[in-house]
């Protein structure tokens, strides 16, 4: 037995995420836990919403309430989310607990020691009517090289040229519009990257097992060259900056930049598992604890990568202390909305809470899966949805379900029937699963879950296949002995492929597997060499035909669909 953490990327509080959202980071973290554990290995899967930052500020604002409160309900609704898409976390936490709190500022004044952190003092945008220094987006302005009229202070979204907010024509505030604005001179901690470069650039050369998306973005980064980082920001909500155990003077009005404080709410967010269960959270994270021994894999979006190739690692190498770094990162593209973005403003796109209004969670997250954003962006679109929907669960392995367990309840009295000997079909059908089910499983341990679906989508087809050979329907008619062996091969298959479909459909796979009296403790991931799964289910075993599996979507409900999410708009 192995053990593995797996994270991730935290979603941001402001707002119900999307499609896309999802199947960047947490459903295929999710599917890579489920995979894990049901080999038998210890699993830690750990997520958390990333509340700190100016977008939560002004969110709150917006909606007329503290930041607290807001984050308290935003929290709320999207764990909501997450359990009616059956994600799996052993602990979902919030980066505004305690725990992160007291890691952040431990880190800051490890590296600190270490002479990696340095305080500067440099030009920031005051407004005086609002009576504070106002965080990068907080001031807008006209882009300098574009001339756009809305430029944040970070980055201008007309022509995409990262900004510092001084660059900006005719700033103002964004908190109250203001354009009574002017630079004064602010101190802030500078982390300075620079002076670990050749370390992430060694570490990176041996992270191998990186997929090429991962390695080429850190690399892009560290070819030009690691920059000092600023890691405090002027704002009220967010982590303290102390040193030696208290405040630190003249920061008294200022919080860790998110950036630097979200990805430690990873161990953050375990140290709150610990804390709710006992569980011992070093073993997981420091190697001088035990850690040596997990594989730690990490699930995020393109535009997270940098963050977790570069600058966390050089937080956790520069602390000088045994921490656990990544050993595996996957990183996706972006699943687009007919080829755009997805709008929550413009109406465009399906958000979590919404796609669960529509149907069951399964039908999301085999789709989503099965078109993965890996190798290039994937558009969603509903025609696709609908087709792929309906052949592979609808079709494929709803149909074969309800195929054999009704005519076993008809013909067989609802039991797993005996008689019979398994023939040169019976082999067939063995054989190919057993190599099926090699390359599905390599599929899963590389974390290829466009591969994977197709793999699990032929087991499937492969079933449905032999069912036509057999025909036990038809050898009814004169060798009931041969119809047995047709169907209890074929209610053995429904186990297998739905103890299979479980990281993927894990609703619909337990529905077929309670239907069939699978134990738990026989739903685990069954091994190629193994024979006996194909007569594992007890002959004389009562099986209950499940209900409709997976119902088919019509045209009229994607053309009601189009008409609300704005399809192709």
């Amino acid at each position: 037995m192995a053990r593995y953490l797996i994270t991730s990327a935290l979603p941001y509080i402001n707002g119900i995420k999307h499609l896309g959202n999802l199947a960047g980071s947490m459903l295929p973290a999710d599917v890579h836990a489920r995979f894990r554990r049901l080999q038998g290995h210890e699993v830690l899967f750990i997520c958390a919403t990333d509340e700190h930052g100016t977008p939560a500020e002004l969110a709150a604002a917006e909606a007329g309430l503290d930041v607290k409160t807001y984050c308290d309900q935003q929290y709320q609704i999207q764990k909501d989310a997450c359990d009616g898409f059956k994600l799996s976390f052993d602990h979902f936490g919030r980066s505004s607990n305690p725990p992160n709190h007291r890691l952040t500022q431990h880190f800051c004044e490890a590296l600190e020691k270490n002479g990696l952190i340095e305080e500067r003092v440099s030009k920031q945008i005051y407004s005086i009517d609002d009576k504070r220094f106002l965080p990068d987006r907080y001031v807008e302005g006209t882009c300098p090289v574009c001339g756009f009229e809305r430029a944040r202070g970070d980055q201008c979204d007309n022509c995409q040229t990262l900004l510092d907010p001084i660059q900006l024509k005719n700033p103002r505030s964004k908190i109250s519009g203001s354009t009574n604005v002017e630079p004064r001179d602010t101190a802030h901690l500078f982390l300075k990257q620079p002076l670990m470069q050749d370390r992430i650039r060694a570490w990176v050369d041996k992270s191998t097992e990186w997929p090429p998306l991962a390695r080429s973005i850190a690399y892009k980064w560290l070819d030009e060259g690691l920059i000092d980082r600023s890691i405090t920001r002027d704002l009220s909500w967010g982590i303290r900056v102390t040193q030696n155990g208290a405040v630190r003077p003249g920061f008294e009005n200022k919080v860790f930049y998110v950036w630097f404080d979200a990805p430690i709410e990873y161990i953050g967010s375990t140290v709150e598992w610990s804390e709710a269960t006992g569980g011992g959270w070093e073993r997981w994270w420091r190697e001088d604890k035990g850690a040596r021994d997990v594989t730690y894999v990490e699930f995020m979006g393109k535009d997270n990568v940098a963050f977790h190739t570069v600058s966390f690692p050089v937080t956790i190498m520069g602390s000088g202390e045994p921490w656990k770094l990544v050993d595996r990162l996957k990183a996706f593209n972006w699943v687009t909305w007919y080829g755009g973005k997805f709008s929550t403003s413009e109406k465009r796109g399906i958000f979590m809470d919404q796609a669960l209004e529509l149907l069951p969670s399964d039908y999301w997250r085999w789709y989503l899966m099965a078109n993965a954003p890996e190798s290039s962006d994937a558009a969603f679109t509903l025609e696709q949805f609908q087709q792929t929907i309906n052949a592979d669960l609808a079709n494929v392995f709803g149909n074969f379900v309800n195929r054999i367990t009704r005519f076993c309840a008809s013909k067989f009295d609802a039991q797993v029937p005996d008689g019979g000997e398994a023939g040169a079909n019976e082999q067939k059908l063995a054989d190919d699963f057993a190599q099926r089910l090699a390359a599905l499983t390599q599929f899963h341990d590389q974390m290829e879950f466009r591969k994977a679906a197709a793999e699990l989508r032929a087991i499937w087809v492969a079933g449905n296949e032999y069912l036509q050979v057999a025909a036990p329907w038809t050898a009814l008619k004169t060798d009931r002995a041969a119809a047995a062996v047709g169907v209890r091969t074929g209610l053995n298959a429904c186990a297998l492929f739905a103890i299979l479909a479980q990281p993927f459909i894990p609703d619909a796979a337990k529905t077929v597997l309670d239907a069939l009296g699978v134990p738990e403790e026989k739903r685990m991931w069954p091994k190629p060499e193994d024979r006996g799964v194909w007569d594992a289910l007890p002959r004389g075993l009562a099986i209950t035909p499940p209900e409709v599996l997976f119902k088919k979507i019509e045209d009229e409900d994607v053309a009601a669909w189009a008409a609300q999410f704005g399809a192709g708009a």
